[in-house]
């Protein structure tokens, strides 16, 4: 019954595979997508070094010389990655705010002659722009669709989904992003830029990309899954960075929210590209400051300086900043179960209907959004602007689109302004920057503030799942602070205190709704402080967001764990389900028959085995002189396929080659063994070999992996599932317990000192060998787990 389980584990459980792009060469073949429900797009990725035969000799030959290089060479690409993300956010966010302000620019010289000539082309240039965008992803990158931070987090807990690391999706994610954000979406690019920081971070780990003739073959340096999972770490953390210019803010949305594994050495690398990305931001916003950037000025960069907001705050101002929280626990929670269905209910009826579908349904959306943004302000009657005060900056009224407050659209009157135009008609940068304004008392009313909260967290839920790259931090951030500014309001009224500001509540509102939402917690306070330069309110924050966390957890899970489960990405969480507590290894893969090979394989049984088994990796059994089963490794699928592809391994003789009796030539490079980013590799289909080929055999033992990890068969399956996550494995032996020990190894026996003759430091341990004696091995790979914590 429990294999049966595991067979339809996935189907069950998943909702729906997502549509992933096939590959060819390590690039996308075509504009398609394939939709499966059994994972055949999902394949797991090789963090464990496979320490065999060719990987030792290539190591043995490598001095501390080299050892210093590779290191010198992490900090070079960390440095590499930093100014590519940098430049990358510096273009993205020049050419939405150019495009945004020539937008306004064209709308409000039109509008003071008609306001309908000045409707019709405020929707045009809108539609103009998501279109751009959405033809590029259906056509040109369809896995740059969506924010990608569910895919990144994937790839990162060991999950290769094909297509998300490639150059045309970097490309895709890019221009599609400058076309949905400028075209007035209700969604962000900060997302999108998590996505562009791990794209650039894995094309310099691979030395770009051969199908467009953009690489370098003084960048092919880490080929293997554990190098590119360093370095696409950096580049989250360097788009985070890039998009909030939050560099400390960044490390820590890389440690608590998208990687699985983490280690001291990777913090460090991390915090200098993230420095790195720091320091292109502001060099790039010091040299836009003398106006060479058309109309990027005050905004662009996200970071509203709160510093001169409320000093202080009493004691009976945090009930309402608690209400805000449970609030936003609330809303984001309420929030995540809505666009699971509507993205549910899209990728199971709407978009099969093919790719014009879809590009219909971004530009309805353009429309309908900017009928919205531009109707609903002509709709609300304008107030008069409030008495000028000496020492304020503050300008009344202000043109439409322009960086400031009190924004006058169709107003009668010179000195009066039209307070929903404020946040509606205006980029959401402006928008979020006017809602956490201080010393502006009572310049939205709560109708307007109210309307414009229900109509855009309506768009928001609408917008999310369109085939445009799409952000939420931003939305989350305008939703939030909506409210949180609404409840500021009646707090003011209520208390009758001056030393009150209502941007201080929106701010916390943000906080609290992104809480709810993507329910991070510490990477979430320090980035709402890096961007807001107000250290004070951090208590504030903190609590707002330990509140909405809760309150979010006891309805669902994150968004982004939302939408990784919709999309069929078997994610191991970081806890275990509660009913592995009572299950043992052996539950775990039932009664399935492992598909094992001889140590000395015939190519015609290898082709035979690799075509009629989906299996990444066989245990590969020798046979003693007298006649006992020794398992001596594991070995994987994608190196047999490089094996029988080349064709230099092929031997007349059936008998193993000792290779403890004599030297054995090295016939290849541990780099062939590595497949490329974000691709299939070798299939079985793409290898030609004639009859005399499969007469051939191959002595597998320099090849496999000669120690993988083992655990006795009554093992509890918490344990095996901590195993499995912590150390990054791909596969997992199960053997009964066994016969006998070798030895014990305890703390003291690890601790070896630098410059100590390792010859009398003697570590043994219990190996493969001992524990498969006499036994047949199984294997517990992610699949056998993955479906329980559906």
């Amino acid at each position: 019954m429990l294999s049966n389980q595991l067979q339809n584990g996935m189907e069950t459980a998943n909702l729906l595979w997502s549509r992933i792009p096939n590959s060819e060469d390590g690039e996308l073949d075509g504009g398609t997508l394939l939709s499966t429900s059994d994972g055949g797009n999902v394949e797991s990725l090789d963090y464990e070094v496979i320490e065999n035969y060719e990987y030792r000799e290539e190591q043995a030959q490598r001095g501390k010389l080299y050892v210093g290089f590779i290191v010198v060479v992490k900090w070079f690409f960390a440095l590499l990655i930093g100014i590519g993300t940098g430049l990358a956010a510096v273009f993205i966010n020049i050419s939405v705010e150019n495009f945004a302000g020539w937008k306004f620019s064209l709308t409000f010289a039109i509008i003071q002659k008609s306001y309908f000539a000045g409707f019709v082309l405020y929707v045009l240039i809108n539609l103009a722009l998501v279109f751009s965008s959405v033809y590029i992803i259906t056509h040109f990158a369809p896995a740059a669709a969506g924010s990608g931070i569910p895919e990144i987090k994937g790839y990162l807990n060991g999950v290769d989904i094909h297509g998300i690391l490639l150059f045309r999706t970097l490309i895709g994610k890019i221009f599609g992003s400058i076309g949905s954000v400028g075209g007035g979406l209700a969604l962000g690019k900060e997302g999108p830029l998590v996505h562009t920081g791990a794209c650039i971070a894995s094309l310099f780990g691979q030395g770009g990309t051969t199908k467009y003739h953009v690489s370098s073959r003084w960048l092919q340096f880490f080929q293997s899954d554990r190098d590119r999972r360093d370095l696409v770490t950096c580049g989250c953390a360097a788009g985070v960075a890039a998009a909030f210019r939050a560099p400390v803010g960044g490390v820590l949305f890389a440690l608590e929210e998208v990687t699985s594994w983490w280690r001291s050495q990777l913090m460090w690398r991390v915090f200098f590209t993230s420095a790195i990305v720091a320091v292109v931001v502001r060099t790039a916003m010091g040299w836009c400051k003398s106006g060479k950037c058309g109309h990027f000025g005050s905004g662009g960069f996200i970071i509203w300086d709160v510093s001169d907001g409320q000093e202080d705050y009493s004691f009976e101002e945090l009930l309402p900043m608690a209400f805000i929280g449970v609030i936003g626990g609330l809303l984001g929670a309420l929030f995540n179960q809505l666009t699971l269905y509507i993205t549910y209910w899209r990728r199971n009826h709407l978009h099969k209907k093919g790719t014009r579908v879809k590009i219909i349904e971004a530009c309805l959306i353009s429309v309908i959004t900017s009928a919205v943004s531009f109707g609903l302000p002509l709709l609300r009657k304008c107030s008069p602007c409030p008495e000028s005060d000496t020492d304020s900056s503050i300008e009344c009224p202000r043109p439409p689109g322009m960086y400031g407050n009190y924004v006058s659209f169709f107003c009668g009157k010179e000195k009066e302004y039209n307070d929903l135009a404020t946040i509606f008609f205006n980029t959401q940068d402006d928008a979020i920057r006017n809602l956490f304004s201080a010393k502006t008392i009572h310049e939205f009313s709560a109708q307007s503030l109210l309307t414009f909260l229900v109509m855009f967290y309506t768009l928001a839920v609408l917008t999310f799942g369109t085939a445009v790259p799409a952000g939420q931090f931003v939305p989350g951030i305008m939703i939030g602070s909506t409210y949180g500014r609404l409840v500021g309001m009646f707090v003011v009224n209520f208390y009758k205190k001056l030393n009150i500001e209502e941007g201080t509540y929106a701010l916390l509102g943000a906080a609290s709704f992104l809480g709810g939402s993507m329910r991070m917690t510490v990477s979430l306070c320090v980035i709402m402080v890096e961007i807001t330069n107000n250290l004070k309110l951090l208590p504030l924050i903190m609590l707002v967001l330990l509140i909405s966390k809760a309150v979010g957890d006891a309805f669902n899970e994150g968004l982004y764990e939302e939408q990784a489960r919709l999309k069929g990405i078997p994610l191991l969480e970081s806890k275990p389900k509660y009913q592995m507590r009572t299950m043992t290894a052996k539950d775990a893969f039932g009664n399935q028959k492992v598909v094992s090979l001889p140590r000395v394989a015939k190519v015609a049984d290898i082709v035979s085995i690799l075509r009629s088994s989906k299996h990444n990796g066989f245990p590969v059994i020798d046979h003693k002189r007298n006649g006992e089963t020794l398992v001596v490794g594991l070995m994987l699928r994608s190196h047999l396929l490089v094996l029988l592809q080349s064709k230099v391994d092929f031997q007349h003789s059936p008998l193993p080659f000792d290779s403890l009796s004599g030297s054995r030539p090295i016939s290849h490079n541990f780099t062939e063994f590595v497949k490329p980013v974000s691709s299939k590799g070798i299939s079985i289909e793409d290898i030609h070999l004639s009859s005399d080929d499969s007469e051939m055999y191959i002595d597998l033992a320099p090849f496999l992996n000669p120690s993988p990890y083992v655990v006795p068969e009554d093992m509890s399956l918490t344990k095996v599932y901590n195993l499995f996550r912590q150390l990054g494995l791909r596969h997992l032996f199960v053997a009964p317990r066994p016969s006998r020990i070798v030895g014990l190894i305890t703390r003291k026996d690890l601790l070896i000192e630098d410059g100590e003759d390792t010859a009398n430091v003697e570590l043994q341990s219990t190996s493969v060998r001992s524990l498969c004696l006499l036994f047949s091995c199984h294997i517990v790979s992610l699949e056998d787990i993955s479906y329980l914590i559906s």
